[in-house]
């Protein structure tokens, strides 16, 4: 990186106001964006204007697979990315520079580990198959439910699906258990399938989501994500004092009628400033991407995606929630 883009960046790092209002001229950045409710919240803001009321230059681009747009980030075909933390840890401890600038939401009920209608209680899932895309955010909820309720994982089999075949397989009756998020869970309660023993928001901190962005734009636009922040906090507030218009809004982007995706707004936990500034540090918090850091990293050790925990202090960036906050 160029010395005059470290000096940028330092500075920034720091919440130097001068270095973060030093220009109104900004390049465009991209936005990588997906089905995830707390993503497709960006399209309330680009909607209601709240993107140019707050001069953040930012284009959406969507992707029909989250897994590509992460992959897009990571090599360097996109600025920022709407991505899950624990999908944001391996690119981190691989070297992917990378920082995390805004924390989206938390899963509060929109992944669940859902089960046939003859399973109520966690020890009849001893023995069992749960299908699940193995070494994911489901699996790991899957073994977070089982060890909160006194299931060790290992005495359930997992098996590989993707989450619809995972949703499909539930459905069909060919297994008794699945890991999946919305819409699958409203599909699988809808043809009275199956319901869900255990959900994320059960787990709080469990699921955060979060905007990550290249440590070189970050340094060559630091102003840019101030201005994305306060967009944002702008798009949450109207969401929870408007969600039937928010749901009348999203929903076209995912092809569901609004008052269904209404149902998968309620179970995301958009976060405003307040719960951006008590994520982005350490501390006792459940929100806290520190705590959420640490746990995940165990997960994510085991099953060998990562070979140590990345250092959170080293990839949040607090300076643009704090920044746009004032």
């Amino acid at each position: 990186m160029k010395a005059w883009k470290k000096a940028v960046l330092g500075l920034a790092m720091a919440g130097a106001g001068q270095a973060l209002m030093m220009t109104n001229s900004f390049a465009t950045i991209t936005l990588g964006v997906s089905d995830w409710p707390g993503w497709v919240a960006w399209y309330v803001a680009e909607h209601n204007g709240y993107l140019k009321k707050y001069h953040a230059d930012v284009k959406l681009v969507w992707f029909s697979s989250y897994t590509t747009s992460v992959e897009a980030l990571s090599a360097g075909k996109l600025d920022a990315n709407c991505q899950a933390l624990i999908d944001t840890l391996a690119p981190i401890e691989k070297g992917v520079p990378i920082k995390v600038v805004l924390v989206t939401d938390n899963s509060a009920g929109n992944d669940a580990l859902m089960v046939n209608n003859s399973i109520t209680t966690f020890d009849q899932l001893k023995g069992k198959t749960i299908a699940v895309r193995m070494d994911s955010i489901e699996q790991y909820l899957d073994e977070t439910a089982l060890t909160k309720n006194g299931i060790s994982p290992a005495s359930v089999h997992f098996i590989n699906m993707s989450t619809g075949n995972a949703a499909a397989a539930l459905i069909t009756g060919r297994v008794p258990a699945a890991g999946v998020w919305n819409p699958w869970i409203q599909r699988i309660e809808a043809r009275k399938a199956g319901h869900p023993i255990f959900t994320s928001a059960e787990a709080p901190g469990v699921i955060p989501d979060i905007v990550a962005a290249r440590e070189s734009v970050i340094a060559a636009q630091p102003q840019q994500f101030v201005n994305l922040a306060k967009a944002w906090y702008a798009t949450v507030a109207f969401i929870k004092e408007h969600p039937k218009q928010a749901a009348e809004i999203m929903a076209p982007h995912v092809d569901l009628k609004p008052a269904e995706y209404a149902t998968s707004l309620a179970g995301t936990r958009l976060f405003d400033a307040k719960l951006n500034l008590e994520a982005m540090k350490p501390g006792a918090s459940p929100v806290s991407l520190y705590n959420s850091t640490k746990d995940t990293s165990v997960f994510l050790k085991r099953v060998g995606a990562i070979k140590s925990e990345p250092l959170p202090s080293s990839f949040i960036d607090q300076t643009f929630a704090v920044e746009a906050a004032k």
